[in-house]
């Protein structure tokens, strides 16, 4: 009995570890990404560029769909490999909205550097908590929850987004639901759509 215990004991506790993981701690100074056959450079041939990235110093092109974002991951910028977090700059046409969406593995907390922003979250009990932003103004987007940001202002606007993870991944919710593979039966009954308006949505989502 006490030996099901201890191992039912392990279970729980690892199941907790699994549930409550985020970006492992750095063991080195650094680790500039340069491979994945050999994840960190050699120590002697790294330099202050690897520390520097400049991609987002000007806006992205909105004009096409009025928003547009530049990650600034360890993919994009190698020298954030390990050290567990990510920018990226948002930018707003008038009107423009960035879709629902949530990051499975990081909390963000966005800056507004210009406009005024429409911005909010949902949490599991489906309560949102949202309000214009200002410049200037910072909200924070608790991990894994759904957010969304909107343009209410009479010109361009910017938002700064900073995140506690490396890589901490996207879910944009209409692609995610109609962009997808789901079975357009289980789609049509669980929001009321019959079959062209499914295919309409599914056409206009689809990655």
């Amino acid at each position: 009995m006490a030996q099901r215990l201890a191992v039912w004991l392990v279970c729980i506790f690892e199941i907790i570890h699994i549930l409550s993981a985020s970006d492992p701690d750095p063991i080195l100074d650094y680790c500039v990404a340069e491979s994945t056959l050999q994840p960190c450079k050699n120590s002697s041939s790294v330099t202050v560029e690897d520390f520097i990235f400049s991609g987002i110093k000007s806006a992205g092109d909105f004009k096409k769909t009025g928003f547009s974002s530049k990650p600034v991951n360890s993919a994009a910028f190698p020298g954030l490999n390990t050290l567990g977090m990510s920018l990226v700059r948002a930018d707003f046409d008038k009107g423009g909205v960035n879709v629902p969406h949530y990051h499975p593995r990081a909390t963000e907390v966005a800056y507004v550097l210009e406009g005024r922003i429409y911005s909010g979250f949902v949490d599991t009990g489906n309560k949102v908590f949202a309000r214009v932003l200002e410049k200037g103004d910072v909200m924070v987007f608790p991990r894994g929850l759904l957010h969304f940001q909107m343009n209410v202002g009479d010109g361009p606007a910017t938002i700064i987004g900073a995140l506690d993870s490396q890589n901490p991944g996207l879910v944009k919710i209409p692609a995610a639901v109609f962009g997808s593979e789901i079975d357009e039966e289980l789609l049509e009954k669980a929001f009321g759509l019959n079959e062209k308006q499914l295919g309409k949505l599914k056409k206009k989502l689809s990655p």
